[in-house]
This record gives structure tokens, C-alpha cells and sequence, in this order.
């Protein structure tokens, strides 16, 4: 495995930081960037912007789902990963639960304790808007 040179890119638009030592609790839905070095109990979801990104940083927590089209996790994720375009999972990553993907990129000392779950693109967008128009029924 080669090393890649330079660092993820960010989406356009703006970008959301959840500090250290911030404890937010719910649902998150955002778009553009969501940085998170501190903890979210609550699901984590992009509105429908296709360059969507989330990177839970070294000292961040998430218990909750992450449905989302790129993550990149160097944290602590409980929960279902559901990325349509890219997961990358970095060297202090630890993910308790399933990841369903469509790219992803593994750096040694991730730790991820579920599923790999490859699905194309079209199948996790599908499987994000079912959960969208259940959500808005209820």
C-alpha cells in the first residue's frame, strides 16, 4: 500500500467545528464541512449536497450513525458509517459498528469492530433518502 501524499480536501461552502470539550446531544444535519474534536450523541447527517464531508479528528466521539457522501474518521465512531462516495479511516480510528461504503481507504491502527459493506454510490444515496421520507412521515 503506497502512501498518499497530501491531505482530504474540503467540500465547498462552509465548515461547522465542534470543539473540544462540547458535548452536543440530537440529530445533526448540515452541508458543506462538519468538524467534530468534540462528542455528538446523536445521528449525523448531510442535507442533499453532494460534496458533503465529515471528519471526526483524534479527540472526537460520535454515538450515532453517520450517513453522509465522504467521512474521514481519526476518532471514535458508535454507530452505522454510511458513506456514498468515500470512507477513509485513519491511523487512531476506532468504529463500533458497520461501515457501508463505496470507496474506502484504510491507514494501519484503524480498529473497526462490525461489517465492511461495499455498495455502490446510487444504493447508499437510495438508502439515505428511504430514511429521510420515513423520518418526515412519523
Amino acid at each position: 500500500m503506497q502512501k498518499k501524499k497530501g491531505v482530504s480536501t474540503f467540500s465547498a461552502g462552509s465548515t461547522t467545528l465542534i470543539a473540544s470539550g462540547t458535548h452536543v446531544v440530537g440529530d445533526i444535519r448540515f452541508q458543506g464541512n462538519l468538524e467534530i474534536e468534540g462528542e455528538v450523541t446523536g445521528n449525523i447527517i448531510a442535507e442533499d449536497a453532494a460534496d458533503a464531508r465529515v471528519r471526526v479528528l483524534q479527540q472526537g466521539h460520535v454515538r450515532g450513525d453517520i450517513k453522509v457522501p465522504s467521512v474521514v474518521i481519526n476518532g471514535h465512531v458508535e454507530g452505522t458509517v454510511a458513506a456514498s462516495s468515500h470512507v477513509e479511516l485513519a491511523a487512531k480510528a476506532v468504529v463500533e459498528g458497520d461501515v457501508h461504503y463505496a470507496i474506502v481507504e484504510i491507514e494501519k491502527g484503524a480498529r473497526i469492530n462490525g461489517n465492511f459493506v461495499h455498495e455502490s454510490a446510487q444504493v447508499v444515496e437510495m438508502s439515505s433518502a428511504a430514511t429521510h421520507v420515513v423520518e418526515k412521515t412519523l
